[in-house]
């Protein structure tokens, strides 16, 4: 062995060992951010210490092996690779981590077995937001509240640092986030054991142990032989069943037919009507349409009422046939369930198996006795006045109708409206029944002056004789009756022949006026007069009495008619 002064600085001896040792560190070639292989030489009660074949020895935290139980494993020799950061820092030591070298070579691996869908083994360590942080081979990975387990599970702890099968869902290189998920892993298997089951059953197999394992508003499950299987609510009877929890309790057997199994999802539907005959196979046999039947109200909506005509088959009173006077009347003021009720089918469909009922036409029909009082005096009460007409009820019938401000009274005045307010009573006649809607009259109850030309036995063409009643700038109103009950107008160019005669100023109120009759329509209540068409008319009467000259310069009706007089008395003389 070398001695201290045989080792001095710049001695032959020590220039050798130098020569090796550099010779030596040079053949190790040492590359930084890499894995390199090292052999353990001590265990300390904070570090590992390496040999990395550097220099000197490095050193990594105790922290970084109690992960996943490495440390237990640990002894003096072993050999771990490690994650060589710097070969030297300013200290002059190496800068290795086990921690490092584990997620970058578990980061390689997730990256084959994600395109593979090996399975790996985790720790959950904690949780985040929205689920849990999984150490997948040393590889942090986040995996979701959702993917923990196949059902929702209140609480983990069992699963908390313990071994568990993952599988990588998701995986962003960039960012070097992993997702992984252990339901997949369950779901995995369970489908492997659930496609072994099918083997054993196929579609219409009857099964006499289909254990009830939940039930929901829209269903039970069950278990067929470890077989998870849906029996819906629409397949638990042809008729209407309101929840499956009042039909089953969980545990109960029941016996059900296969009417269903998906291979590529691996769902099962099962059924209890399947065992039954449908009874609206033979419906038309039984039930026809127009006929009255006893029923069952089963359920009330707000749109109709749902009536059992016998087991499994229901039909629907819709809110337009509960009520004649109120289509939208609220079914349970009529009905209620479990009341024993008179129905008329309407309509049958047997694909669809939907059966239209009829409440209220098992009751009598008010719109028909309505119609044989047409013409009739009723009394009706106000229910609303609106700006054109009265709403009102017919007290015996209970039925609405229409009073239009025109069939008040015959002048036809909007402002007559005004006269009657809320809960007024009052004395109509019906005049109109149809489509389930009626029309009143008040006016009715009076002589129409319109009767006046049928009684004079007046009609167009005929001149009648008027009275002013009053003058306006566009003509002039005329009675035609004594009662002043019939008035027209005569419009401004129909006044006189001669324009400058036909101004409405020269006319006064109480005078006597001749005019011809030239449009006449009692029903639409349409009278049109010309006094000059009266005058044209006695125009054409005197030429044809009294010649052409009769017309001529300076001759007017007085000289005509007194020239006719003074003629007839020479004949007489």
């Amino acid at each position: 062995m070398a001695t201290e002064q045989e080792l001095k600085k710049d001695s032959p001896l020590q220039k050798e060992f130098q020569n090796l040792l550099e010779k030596d560190f040079k053949d190790r070639k040492l590359k930084e951010n890499e894995i390199i292989k090292s052999t353990v030489t001590e265990i300390t009660k904070n570090f590992v210490v390496v040999d990395c074949k550097a220099k000197m020895e490095g050193m990594i935290p105790i922290e970084e092996f109690k992960n996943d139980d490495e440390l237990k494993k640990l002894k003096v020799g072993s050999q771990i690779d490690v994650y060589l950061e710097r070969i030297e820092s300013f200290k002059g030591e190496i800068i290795i981590s086990r921690d490092k070298a584990r997620k970058m070579k578990a980061w390689k691996k997730m990256e084959k077995v994600f395109e593979t869908q090996e399975e790996m083994t985790g720790y959950i360590t904690g949780k985040v937001k929205g689920g849990f942080i999984a150490n997948v081979e040393g590889l942090p990975c986040f995996m979701p509240s959702s993917q923990i387990d196949i059902r929702p599970l209140k609480r983990i702890d069992h699963l908390m640092n313990t071994p568990v099968k993952v599988i990588a869902t998701k995986i962003d290189k960039n960012r070097g986030n992993v997702c992984v998920s252990r339901r997949a892993v369950l779901e995995k298997s369970k489908n492997a054991e659930i496609t072994e089951a099918l083997k054993n059953i196929k579609e219409g197999d009857v099964v006499d142990n289909a254990v009830v394992k939940a039930t929901t508003d829209w269903g039970i499950f069950l278990d067929i032989n470890g077989i998870d299987a849906l029996l819906h609510v629409s397949d638990l009877s042809h008729g209407r069943v309101k929840k499956p929890s009042d039909l089953v309790n969980i545990g109960q057997k029941l016996k059900v037919k296969i009417t269903k199994i998906d291979s590529k999802t691996n769902r099962v539907s099962a059924s209890i009507k399947a065992l039954t005959e449908d009874p609206y196979e033979k419906i038309e046999k039984k039930y026809k349409v127009g006929e009255i039947y006893n029923g069952v109200v089963t359920k009330i909506m707000d749109y109709g009422c749902f009536v059992k005509i016998e087991d499994g088959i229901e039909g629907l009173i819709h809110n337009s046939e509960l009520d004649w006077s109120n289509k939208n009347i609220k079914p349970s003021s009529v009905l209620s369930v479990s009341q024993e009720i008179k129905f008329k089918i309407v309509n049958i469909e047997k694909e669809s198996k939907r059966i239209s009922l009829s409440y209220k036409a098992t009751l009598e029909n008010p719109w028909e006795k309505a119609k044989e009082k047409i013409g009739e005096e009723i009394k009706i009460k106000v229910n609303n006045v609106t700006d054109k007409a009265i709403f009102g009820e017919i007290i015996d019938l209970k039925l609405s109708g229409m009073l239009h401000y025109k069939e008040i009274s015959y002048d036809e005045n909007i402002e007559d409206l005004k006269k009657f307010k809320k809960n007024d009573l009052i004395t109509v006649k019906i005049i109109e029944v149809k489509d389930e809607k009626i029309k009143f009259s008040k006016r009715a109850l009076d002589n129409d002056p319109m009767d006046w030309f049928k009684n004079n036995k007046k009609k167009v063409g005929d001149i009648i004789t008027t009275r002013i009643h009053e003058v306006l700038k566009t003509g002039v109103k005329v009675s035609i009756d004594k009662d002043k009950k019939l008035i027209a107008t005569i419009r401004k160019a129909d006044l006189a022949k001669d324009s400058a005669d036909a101004r409405p100023e020269v006319f006064s109120p109480g005078n006597a006026l001749d005019a011809k009759i030239t449009e006449l329509d009692t029903k639409q209540r349409k009278i049109k007069l010309s006094v000059k068409a009266a005058q044209i008319d006695e125009e054409k009467s005197l030429i044809a009495k009294f010649g052409e000259g009769a017309t001529k310069s300076g001759a007017t009706l007085k000289g005509i008619f007194e020239k006719a007089i003074g003629k007839k008395g020479k004949k007489e003389k």
